[in-house]
């Protein structure tokens, strides 16, 4: 019996048949955490390459931390959001495919994913070429705009990597080899402070000098990924390039699509209201605290989204076996877990917030400007082990039953109908500036978490259970088939 068989053969051996609730916990929760914590330390240390990039650009300059912080939360996450979303149908298929055993199907699944979204990543091209003009348009400052050019011409290698980083992540996370992701990613953040640190402080390189080591840091990642999956230590999953990637691409696209505009709709919420914050009067001071603040509440995302990745394994991998009331059990131990980690940095963001600024910038004003923010931070941060769990069930439910449309229209009105105009009149009726547009972010997440929570009990997972087995039989290709089609991976390389 091959490894990836005799795993999960023990997953599920480990919790059958277990009257004792205690031990049905303690079981499923060893089934999360083999996902989540690889998970958590793969997503906060490549996040941390954005963020520590950032700290060594706001050493540098006001000035030039309000652009890259436009920049950033602006263009890069909104690709980003895309991306991430249209790789989540890389996370289902894979997971799906992976419990249901059709394990030469996950390689396939991967190929098609980097075919869509490197195609998805060119078309984004001109977002970054054209920033300059594009915020001019937006009615930001000459100055912040100005400089923004450079910056995001610096992001686009960084952008690409998303394309094979994201994909491989899913990939591997579905047969729970994410670890290596998770000390590779650790690894490069190790780097990246030290060449960050070499190339600014040292070299006096400025903004090129801190971009380049961005750049250089994430890519080692996806190199070292490829010589993982090449190399063989996925046999089981990858058997070679093959033309079978290129069929059925449609389907893929559909569900890319879909997933991305979910995800899309959240990320730039945040991006949004960070465009509104670069009308204020002190336009400077009030992107640089703002986007301070998503910097703490994404990096705490981060761990948030680890359980997100175990919710979407162990969800897709039962829904593949095809046993729903494991489904329901992973649910409810996921969300008491996350919220618990939720109350923690609760704690230690009312503890610390008069001193996070100090992280990103020396300038007193914005540490000022983010310790005013901290109370309400720390709220974010509890809505943020809540969101991602709920949002992680229903894009499964969403992606299987066709429901995307009913949660891209939830995910609208919750942010745009009900968080925008909240935050836009508090923040300049009210005059309570960038507080205001805090809270009216907040009030837009507590609504969709609330809309997410009704929308999962009402969910029957036992229908869920029977459309991931059709769409399973739906795309299968026959391992013999596959390998008709398949080019070898020692004669490409010939």
């Amino acid at each position: 019996m091959d490894n990836s068989a005799e795993e999960r053969l023990l997953i599920r051996s480990e919790g059958e048949d277990s009257g004792d609730l205690k031990k049905r916990i303690w079981v499923e929760s060893k089934k999360i955490w083999r996902v989540t914590f690889p998970g958590i330390l793969a997503r906060v240390t490549s996040f941390g390459l954005i963020v520590v990039t950032q700290s060594f650009i706001g050493h540098i300059s006001e000035l030039d931390l309000a652009a890259y912080a436009l920049v950033q939360t602006l263009i890069v996450r909104f690709v980003n959001g895309i991306l991430l979303g249209m790789s989540s149908a890389t996370e289902t298929l894979c997971g799906q495919a992976f419990g249901a055993g059709q394990y030469h199907m996950m390689g396939i699944y991967l190929q098609r994913s980097w075919i869509v979204d490197f195609v998805t990543a060119t078309i984004l091209l001109p977002f970054f070429i054209f920033t300059t003009p594009l915020f001019r348009l937006l009615g930001e400052e000459d100055a912040i705009s100005n400089v923004s050019e450079s910056i995001s011409l610096w992001f686009i290698p960084f952008v690409y990597n998303f394309v094979f980083g994201l994909t491989i992540q899913m990939y591997l996370q579905a047969q729970l080899k994410n670890m290596v992701i998770a000390w590779l990613s650790t690894a490069s953040l190790v780097f990246h402070l030290f060449v960050s640190w070499l190339f600014v402080i040292k070299l006096d390189l400025g903004i090129p000098g801190a971009m380049a080591s961005l750049t250089i840091s994430s890519w080692l990642v996806i190199i070292a990924e490829f010589v993982y999956v090449f190399g063989g230590w996925c046999p089981n999953s990858w058997k070679g390039f093959t033309i079978a990637a290129f069929s059925n691409l449609w389907p893929l696209v559909k569900l890319s699509v879909s997933s991305g505009i979910m995800l899309c709709l959240e990320l730039w919420y945040n991006s949004v209201l960070v465009l509104v914050a670069g009308y204020m009067k002190n336009a400077e001071v009030a992107i640089s605290a703002f986007s301070i603040c998503l910097n703490f509440s994404g990096w705490e995302f981060m761990v948030c989204l680890g359980f997100l990745g175990a919710a979407c394994v162990r969800v897709a991998n039962e829904l593949g076996r095809g046993d729903a009331k494991a489904v329901k059990f992973s649910i409810k131990v996921i969300m008491c877990t996350s919220s618990v980690l939720g109350l923690v940095f609760f704690v230690l963001c009312l503890i610390f917030g008069n001193k996070m600024g100090y992280f990103f910038t020396d300038d007193e004003e914005v540490v000022e400007a983010v310790s005013e923010l901290s109370v309400l931070l720390a709220f974010t941060m509890l809505f943020n082990s809540i969101q991602p769990v709920l949002t992680g069930k229903q894009r499964r439910v969403a992606v299987g039953a066709g429901l995307q449309s009913i949660v891209a229209v939830l995910n609208l009105c919750c942010y745009y109908v009900i968080g925008i105009p909240i935050g836009i009149v508090l923040a300049y009726v009210a005059d309570l500036e960038v507080k205001g547009l805090w809270i009216g972010m907040i009030s837009g997440v507590a609504t969709q978490v609330a809309a997410l929570g009704f929308l999962i009990w009402r969910t029957d997972w036992d229908v869920q259970v029977n459309k991931a087995s059709e769409r399973l039989n739906r795309w299968f290709v026959k391992p013999s088939e596959e390998a008709d089609e398949s080019l070898n991976h020692a004669e490409l390389v010939n």
